[in-house]
């Protein structure tokens, strides 16, 4: 991508996202469509050299099957690349993993998060020097803390403010980059009913409650105002990988005592990277507040009732749900039906940085936008990017050889290859970006309706959403929880 040297100053600049690489072993087909292919090939060649005829008409079946599975698509994957799925569903569905209820008269550990699923895991940690609430993960060696953060609405900038703090935000993720020790950065930006608790406060403050009958009819009307509003929060996740960091670990004195006293290294780096990117962090949470928020994700309708009374729902041990139910499109909890989107596809078009306002300014929907920033190594980025340029040219030489014509969208995969590359060799990280929409709503009716909202207005942003099917469960964790999850 290039932009002319002479554009004005002040001016923003359009940017534009490398496309969703969708490369295969040979001429684009995956391991599975091959295995799948291979089979079919051979039982063809077997039946043709033991007798042909009636046997290949006795084998079609075989055959037959193998290149419908290979390449016969179902919501744009071909049916192969469903079986695992469905397989792995149907194994949880039989071993009753879709249902979970709480065991009110069996209480979790002490330190224990009391979360379904494969979240039954997570340990609670709170850090001696900061506070903060750290959650670790055993099974997968991190430990993560939350940091809620405050900023300006960025569409109500001017294009020179927009600009700065977009390439400040690139310092930011350069230096979550360069630290090596980061195994995942999210960003989780959620729509919530506004309990009225800053109307009160400022009336508190500024109002006069001298009995009269305006002070009274201003009162009122803050009381019943305040709930029907809605307000957007922000928060940041910092995950350190405990097996990059093993030797610092054991330096700072082992275990999670040594593993918290190197991410507050990585605390400390963050910090004064937002701050000079003109973000207000607020304070990493500590563990009250990170139940606070896992409860209102799986209890919505208790959301403003928690901000109101902040001495409410204050334990990790209570902040998991009562009830789930997953179900292959959708989840069902404690007071909250939940589907969640993928945004499988940026933008292929230039575009500016606020391309994302029709999703996140949609209003009337109570929602929850993630972005899970994966730093990758400078050694393991060269070998990826090392490993594409083979598989295109490979593929294109392949091509050349049995006739077939060179795509434009595979061109365009090759240049933003080359394009990394060139970014890597520049100085710059690499950094695998997932975009997950959580959509909550009371009902049924009202979470269709409000899915059907936040895909037109994708569309509108110029990204295409899917449906994540039969991993809503693990999608939902990863999309409205601040836990630093992934799919």
């Amino acid at each position: 991508m290039s932009t002319e040297t002479s554009r004005s100053v002040g001016e923003v600049v359009p940017v534009k996202f490398s496309r969703l690489s969708r490369r295969g072993i040979i001429l684009g087909l995956s391991t599975t469509q091959l295995i799948t292919l291979g089979i079919g090939i051979l039982t063809l060649v077997a039946a043709f050299y033991a007798g042909g005829g009636m046997l290949i008409a006795y084998t079609a079946p075989v055959w037959a099957l193998s290149a419908a599975l290979t390449w016969i698509p179902v919501a744009g994957r071909p049916v192969v690349e469903w079986v695992p799925v469905v397989a792995w569903w149907g194994w949880r569905a039989t071993g009753g993993q879709l249902l979970y209820r709480r065991r009110i008269v069996a209480p979790r550990p002490a330190g224990t998060l009391s979360l379904p699923g494969d979240m039954a895991c997570l340990r609670e940690y709170t850090d001696p020097e900061t506070g903060a609430g750290m959650i670790h993960d055993p099974h997968h060696a991190t430990l993560t803390v939350v940091c809620e953060v405050s900023h300006p609405a960025f569409v109500l900038l001017d294009p020179g403010e927009q600009e700065r703090r977009v390439t400040s935000w690139g310092r930011v993720l350069a230096t979550v980059c360069r630290s090596g020790r980061i195994t995942t950065l999210q960003v989780l930006e959620r729509t919530l009913p506004d309990s009225g608790t800053g109307l009160a406060e400022w009336w508190a403050e500024h109002g006069t409650a001298d009995g009269s009958w305006a002070a009274t009819t201003y009162a009122e009307l803050i009381g019943r105002a305040g709930p029907a509003g809605e307000r957007h929060a922000t928060t940041i996740s910092l995950s350190l990988d405990m097996k990059a960091a093993a030797r610092q670990i054991r330096t700072a004195g082992g275990h999670l005592r040594g593993a918290s006293a190197v991410l507050r290294q990585e605390m400390g780096t963050l910090t004064a990277a937002l701050r000079a990117a003109d973000l207000a962090p607020s304070g990493w949470l500590t563990p009250g507040k990170i139940a606070v928020i896992l409860r209102s994700a799986y209890d919505p309708a208790i959301a403003p009732t928690l901000e109101r009374h902040g001495e409410l729902g204050q334990s990790l041990a209570t902040a998991g749900p009562v009830a789930v139910t997953e179900t292959w499109a959708g989840l069902r909890t404690d007071t909250g039906h939940h589907a969640v989107l993928w945004i499988s596809e940026w933008p292929r078009s230039m575009v500016y940085p606020g391309f994302l306002a029709p999703v996140l300014l949609s209003t009337g929907i109570q929602r929850a936008f993630s972005l899970l920033y994966t730093p990758l190594r400078t050694d393991q980025a060269v070998r990826d990017i090392r490993k594409k340029k083979v598989e295109h040219i490979s593929d294109a030489a392949q091509r050349r050889k049995i006739g077939q014509i060179e795509d434009a969208s595979q061109t365009a995969e090759y240049t933003d290859v080359l394009q990394q590359e060139a970014d890597l060799t520049s100085g710059h990280g690499l950094l695998r970006v997932t975009g997950l929409i959580s959509i909550s709503a009371p009902t049924i009716e009202d979470l269709d309706a409000a899915v059907s909202q936040i895909e037109q207005a994708a569309i509108q942003a110029s990204c295409e959403t899917r449906r994540l099917v039969g991993q809503q469960a693990a999608a939902f964790t990863a999309a409205a929880l601040p836990l630093c999850r992934r799919v």
